[in-house]
């Protein structure tokens, strides 16, 4: 994708960095498109490779921090070849064996696809001196260990995957040069914690070597590793454009969780957004039931999920950015259960405040009291909780009845969530490069404001306008449909978008209203519910299974099985048909007296007109110049009263 123009340095081209850049680097940078370095590159690639010193960059989603990286990292390694330092002895034998020189976390595997794809891309006319492995890819282990074994020099994981091969002993870093951190506010977040902190313990990095630390963001979470892995960094904060809030255009309607899909069929349908689109979603049965619905109308759409294999998923974005699709449906599992800083905090007063009320000795009116009190505030769930434990001793505090109830709801579902395996590190609201994207349509609201900021990133980028829409649930809306049931996370939704909106009001951008006309959208509603109801749940798990049945069909791990074991093909290529969701071919066409006044009737595939042609008014019920069959009126003169000839009687 080509940076952003208000983030590049115009005073300077990749030529200038002759006298410290490989000429095959500014050569494969050349081929990729790129003239000129973007701000956050003019400034960390002399730092790296002149003075040496550690970086710490925090820069906005298209600046450029891939390249910002991986050119001071592969340039070392190709000084170091040059210099004969490519190798070391080994202390047992005494024979040279190569070394792993730099090591890339990433926190999720999509992320490390990517970047293994553009360190390829800039070695491309030195691919035999530089060898790159992503060992977070969907490769065994037993492979992992093969290719480590010949001591690749640079590595690409998350950090999980980094570690156990670490222990293994199966990939060594104790002559690494360089260390990179993508994508270091998420690296934590995703549960890389534990990880993170053994791999810098001290057993497994030598004491020096060059780090690069790469954030969008600077937290809590930034700065704890910046105390782990960097010494007198060089601290490089690209400032971003004042207009930049303007490039992004950021709407929100409030409306029930039928309407989401009312709202959502509208316009895309209308094509009232241009362009492609990205649906977020909060699970993967919510994936599949919006597809599904979509499909009612003939709207294809792609979905990306935990459940999918990587090289399914990373293929689902490559046809995603090349067009073939126009709308990906997305769940966002990374960001459920995410809270913020100041959600944390009201948290934890509430434990304090409710600790200091809470007395064994008090007397069961003032327990009562303060029941009252809360009352207004709880679910019905909480109120059904308290009333059973009025005879046992008092609850610590709301917030662990709130993670007791929490635990109830995951047991009563574990079952359900135990048939399907998901991945760990998958996440698309950062990292992952979706190209052109036009809108992002929160179709569930992400349960934290920090979320929010990562979804909408995958918009309005390099120098792009772009837009945000979320549907927002009102709290008394929550659960009324039974259809459609309700999402636990939209419960919270009204309290979730009010910190969006103040987090965003200190960016300087203003989330506005999108206001729909009701009465005209009213129209379509007898056909969405029509589409809804013929989304059943034995629908939405039969397109679950085939989507699983098709990635095992066309698997390349396991055509060597199959080729071993052909009656397990066809007993799956012929196992019992699946019921797919009734699809009503009269759905893919809006009628003209359903369109809007405004939304004048396009002579497209789309949208068919009621009537085509010059002629308006009467329309016969035959075509101008119809005849009628054996020479009745209309047929042919002369044609009246002749017999067919009989064949039998010229057979010779």
């Amino acid at each position: 994708m080509a940076p952003d123009a208000r983030l590049l340095e115009h005073a300077t081209t990749f030529s200038a960095f002759s006298n410290i850049v490989d000429s095959r680097l500014l050569r494969a940078v050349a081929d990729m498109g790129f003239a000129r370095p973007t701000l956050i590159q003019a400034r960390a690639i002399p730092l790296a490779l002149d003075e040496h010193k550690d970086i710490l960059a925090r820069a906005r989603t298209g600046s450029g921090k891939t390249a910002a990286y991986s050119i001071p990292v592969v340039q070392k390694i190709l000084l170091n070849k040059g210099k004969g330092k490519d190798k070391e002895v080994d202390s047992v034998n005494g024979e040279t064996k190569s070394v792993t020189r730099a090591l890339v976390l990433v926190p999720t595997r999509e992320l490390a696809e990517q970047v293994t794809v553009f360190l390829r891309g800039i070695v491309r006319y030195c691919d035999k001196d530089v060898v790159i492995i992503n060992i977070a890819s969907g490769t065994t282990a037993h492979l992992q260990r093969v290719l480590l074994s010949d001591q690749p020099d640079i590595v690409v994981a998350t950090p999980s995957r980094a570690l156990s091969l670490l222990q293994s002993k199966a990939l060594s870093l104790s002559a690494i040069d360089s260390l990179v951190i993508d994508e270091a506010d998420l690296i934590l977040s995703y549960g890389h914690d534990n990880d993170v902190r053994q791999i810098f313990s001290g057993a497994y990095l030598p004491k020096v070597h060059q780090s690069f630390l790469m954030s969008a963001t600077m937290t809590e979470d930034v700065e704890m590793l910046k105390g782990l892995t960097l010494r007198n960094p060089a601290i490089l904060k690209l400032e971003e454009a004042e207009d930049e809030a303007a490039s992004l255009s950021q709407y929100a309607v409030r409306c029930s969780e039928v309407d989401k899909f009312l709202l959502t069929y509208v316009i895309l349908k209308l094509r009232l957004v241009n362009g492609k689109c990205i649906l977020f979603v909060n699970d993967v049965d919510r994936c599949y039931r919006l597809k599904l619905f979509l499909e009612q109308f003939s709207i294809k759409s792609c979905v990306l999920n935990s459940e999918l294999p990587l090289n399914s998923r990373y293929h689902t974005v490559q046809e995603f950015n090349k067009g073939v699709y126009d709308y990906i449906i997305a769940t966002d599992e990374g960001g459920i259960g995410e809270t913020d800083e100041e959600e944390e905090e009201e948290n934890q007063e509430e434990e304090f405040t409710s600790t200091q009320r809470e007395n064994p000795d008090e007397n069961s009116s003032d327990e009562d009291g303060d029941e009252g009190e809360q009352d207004e505030s709880e679910s019905p769930a909480d109120k059904r909780l308290k009333r059973k434990r009025l005879s046992s001793p008092p609850t610590p505090s709301r917030k662990r009845q709130k993670q007791q109830l929490e635990g109830q709801d995951t047991k009563s579902s574990k079952k359900a969530k135990s048939k399907h395996k998901s991945d760990k590190e998958y996440g698309v609201t950062r990292g992952v490069d979706f190209v052109d994207v036009a809108c992002v349509l929160n179709f569930d609201l992400p349960t934290s404001a920090r979320s929010y900021t990562h979804r909408i990133g995958r918009t309005a980028r390099a120098g792009r306008t772009g837009m945000s829409l979320s549907f927002v649930v009102p709290r008394e809306e929550w659960g009324k449909n039974k259809v459609v049931g309700g999402l636990p996370s939209a419960q919270n939704d009204e309290r979730v978008f009010k910190r969006i909106e103040k987090q965003q009001g200190a960016r300087g951008s203003q989330i506005k209203e999108y206001k729909f006309d009701m009465r005209q959208v009213e129209a379509f509603r007898y056909r969405m519910e029509d589409a809804l109801r013929s989304v059943t749940r034995a629908a939405i798990r039969e397109a679950r299974i085939k989507e699983l049945k098709n990635e095992l069909l066309n698997s390349d791990k396991l055509k060597a099985y199959f080729e071993d074991n052909p009656f397990d093909l066809e007993h799956l290529r012929h196992d019992k048909a699946l019921r797919p969701a009734r699809v009503q071919p009269h759905m893919k066409h809006v009628p003209k007296y359903l369109l809007p006044r405004m939304a004048p009737a396009q002579e497209s595939e789309e949208i068919r007109p009621v009537v085509t042609g010059a002629k308006s008014g009467f329309v016969p019920f035959r075509k101008d110049g119809a005849q009628r069959g054996r020479g009745g009126r209309g047929g042919k003169p002369g044609s009246r009263g002749k017999k067919k000839s009989d064949p039998l009687k010229k057979f010779r």
